[in-house]
């Protein structure tokens, strides 16, 4: 009994958006991650197709992963001022 009434006014406390921008942040987030490690995977890729060129796309993998990280960044940071 008294855990549900515990919960129930925590639940309640809890306003839909801040659920929205949390929910939010973690979908950029996840989304962030998936983009980067599909940057991995291709870089490996193109690096056991052309090992010649392994600095190339490895300079080229860094710079496309910080500009998701940044992307990301700005998205979670706008998602929790929105709250």
């Amino acid at each position: 009994m008294l855990l549900s009434t515990i919960l129930l006014q925590a639940a309640a406390s809890l306003s839909l958006g801040k659920i929205g921008a949390a929910l939010g942040a973690a979908i950029a987030a996840l989304a962030a991650a998936f983009g980067i490690s599909k940057i991995g995977q291709a870089t490996m890729e193109a690096t056991a197709r052309q090992p010649e060129k392994a600095d190339s796309f490895r300079m080229t993998a860094i710079i496309i992963a910080a500009l998701v990280e940044g992307a990301c960044l700005f998205a979670i940071v706008v998602c929790l001022i929105a709250k």
